[in-house]
């Protein structure tokens, strides 16, 4: 069961088009991460998919509701943590979670409960009467996913969670985000850090100019722009071209000599098997060699490939 569901999806705004025809589908219990440059669609998506922008064609669902005919009844499944914080600095930890509880029309009693038990969750229960005007930028970024969870939610939307975090405090969302999957919570999670996605999603979507460009787990769109690579670094212009020749006999295509990195590469199969394979030629043939390793494609190489780094401003300002 598809816990969100999205067809032929379409929002402009005036001569611009910001989504066109946009499919999607997470499976409940999974995590797809949104990808593509600024502009493309991300925001756009989650903002139809949370009812707070209706789309001007195409059907979106979230938990089996419709979010125009039925978008009641979707704000009382999902939530929401966007790019900024939106807890308020002069209410200390415990009260706005409490806030947003009443707000969600809990009762007292039971707000504070849930308010107790997030903070608990969250790692903040020390400064969990503190005013959040002293909590760091990774405090406040859990406090607002805490927010998020109030009401136990079916389906969670993080847009940019860890935006202008530290890796500490990037870490620390990201293990808050494993534990939520763990417990079974479905995610749609859009960010620009092509590190994130590969560390959360299941599956991942990359919009650019508001289309699919690609689609599938982190694995597949590796594979799209080629598979490893033996690299070798060596201390000068002679020994990068007789590695170069050695390394040929084992590569399963052609060889690239990057002079100015002082590096060779090569493309393999076999894993680890390869480059065993290849350390021994080199020491056969004397080859001095730096450094060797192997190498996989990397998100971001699958991201910068596909979009060709062309931003796309068919989305108004954020």
């Amino acid at each position: 069961m598809n816990a969100v569901e999205t067809t032929g999806l379409v929002k402009r705004y005036g001569a611009a088009t910001a989504l066109r025809e946009l499919d999607l589908a997470v499976p409940q219990g999974s995590v797809l991460g949104l990808l593509g440059p600024n502009g493309a669609g991300k925001t756009t998506t989650v903002r139809i998919l949370t009812t707070l922008l209706e789309p001007d064609a195409g059907t979106a669902r979230v938990a089996g509701y419709d979010v125009v005919r039925e978008a009641d009844r979707v704000r009382r499944v999902i939530g929401l943590s966007g790019q900024y914080a939106a807890v308020d600095e002069n209410l200390t930890g415990r009260e706005n979670l409490v806030l947003f509880g009443r707000l969600h029309r809990m009762r007292a009693k039971a707000a504070r409960a849930r308010a107790g038990e997030l903070l608990e969750r969250i790692g903040l229960a020390e400064a969990a009467d503190r005013v959040v005007k002293t909590y760091s930028g990774g405090m406040r970024r859990r406090l607002d996913l805490a927010a998020s969870l109030v009401i136990k939610p079916r389906v969670l939307f993080l847009d940019e969670p860890t935006t202008g975090l530290d890796p500490r405090g990037r870490r620390e969302i990201w293990d808050l985000v494993r534990d939520l999957v763990a417990d079974g919570a479905t995610l749609l999670l859009t960010t620009q850090y092509l590190e994130e996605a590969d560390a959360l999603a299941d599956d991942i979507l990359i919009l650019d100019r508001g289309q699919v460009i690609a689609h599938g787990t982190p694995d597949v769109l590796k594979a799209k722009v080629g598979g490893e690579r033996i690299e070798l670094t060596a201390p000068d212009r002679a020994e990068l071209a007789r590695a170069a020749e050695v390394l040929a006999s084992v590569a399963d295509g052609p060889v690239e000599v990057r002079t100015e990195s002082g590096t060779v590469t090569a493309p393999v199969t076999g894993g680890v098997h390869a480059v065993a394979k290849a350390a021994g030629e080199l020491a056969a043939a004397g080859v001095v060699a730096n450094d060797l390793a192997l190498r996989r494609p990397t998100l971001d190489e699958v991201f910068l490939t596909l979009t060709g780094l062309v931003p796309a401003a068919d989305e108004p300002p954020r």
